[in-house]
């Protein structure tokens, strides 16, 4: 299981005395203890739904690096890049522009979508053969990119 697996790291971060990945496994085993939480109903995550929650930390993460590099604050962006590249560790392999577009492709054929109209019905089709190895900006923007031409 990934969580685990983060755990497990936690204490050997804990051990090293790496105060990146001490902050930044405590801030993620946070996020995914709040979504088992979230809801009716307490639930254990799957390996799965931990990547999503441990990439929405990594875009959140992104987000605030470009937000304190634009406002000057160099030393505040570096360490939310720095727990980035922690998080980003966890995650599945990402995929290559070459490798979208291939994917998106398979949809589009698979959906049988033509024009930019269908867009929803091809990122229904692609999303799950996504499914964590893309951001899903790049595939919306490669799925507009080909139903264009």
């Amino acid at each position: 299981m990934l969580k685990e697996q983060l755990e497990s790291d936690l204490t050997s971060a804990l051990k090293a005395h790496d105060d990146v990945r001490k902050r930044t496994l405590r801030m993620a085993l946070a996020a995914v203890t709040n979504e088992e939480k979230a809801g009716k109903t307490e639930r254990t995550l799957s390996d799965d739904e931990i990547v999503k929650v441990l990439a929405r930390e990594v875009k959140k993460r992104k987000e605030a690096a470009e937000a304190f590099a634009g406002g000057g604050r160099a030393e505040q962006a570096q360490a939310e890049r720095d727990e980035g590249a922690v998080l980003e560790a966890y995650l599945p392999q990402q995929l290559s522009d070459d490798e979208l577009a291939t994917l998106v492709r398979e949809a589009i054929a698979e959906s049988g979508a033509e024009g930019p109209r269908a867009m929803g019905a091809v990122m229904k089709v692609v999303n799950p053969k996504v499914a964590g190895r893309a951001d899903g900006g790049r595939v919306a923007a490669e799925v507009k990119r080909q139903l264009a031409s």
